[in-house]
């Protein structure tokens, strides 16, 4: 198996105290992800919000996009070990292009992650309105995700031998 090549696509300053890291993995490359939410995960519902600054969801929205190339990153790994949010694709990665092409390719198998029990918020959108990002705000609104479909709890999947 190929040695994985997650790189950081960009790097956004959000405060002070925060930055937002997109990532993208080569082709050849199987996608480096977590297999479960970490215990300060933003998707989690149980998380107080406000932990991170509504900048940072403001900015990682494009994750959600329909199509989008880049992924939501997991702020525990950092920029060392960059590696995708579980929480992001249990709940944000529905529409997400890299990760569609991932499954396809047999580079990520969305049945290696789980919540763990853990309650996540529905989608992206119902995510960053809880940390202070304002229902109306034009970088949400393009949003796709569980609030309209779970893509990774249905049976879509590749299917088996093909």
């Amino acid at each position: 198996m190929p040695r994985r090549k997650t790189t950081i696509k960009a790097v956004h300053q959000a405060d002070a105290n925060h930055q937002v890291l997109s990532l993208t993995t080569e082709v050849s490359d199987r996608t480096s992800f977590r297999r479960t939410p970490c215990r300060e995960c933003p998707w989690r519902s149980d998380i107080p919000a406000g932990a991170f600054p509504a900048e940072a969801f403001r900015y990682s929205a494009k994750t959600a996009y329909d199509m989008a190339d880049s992924t939501f990153a997991c702020h525990v790994s950092g920029a060392r070990k960059p590696t995708t949010c579980a929480g992001f694709l249990l709940r944000g990665a529905d529409h997400n292009l890299s990760v569609r092409l991932a499954i396809a390719a047999d580079r990520f198998d969305p049945d290696e992650v789980h919540s763990g029990g853990l309650e996540l918020y529905a989608g992206y959108r119902s995510m960053a309105i809880a940390n202070g990002v304002h229902p109306d705000d034009p970088a949400i609104a393009p949003c796709r995700g569980g609030d309209e479909l779970d893509f990774l709890s249905r049976p879509y999947r590749r299917q088996q031998g093909a």
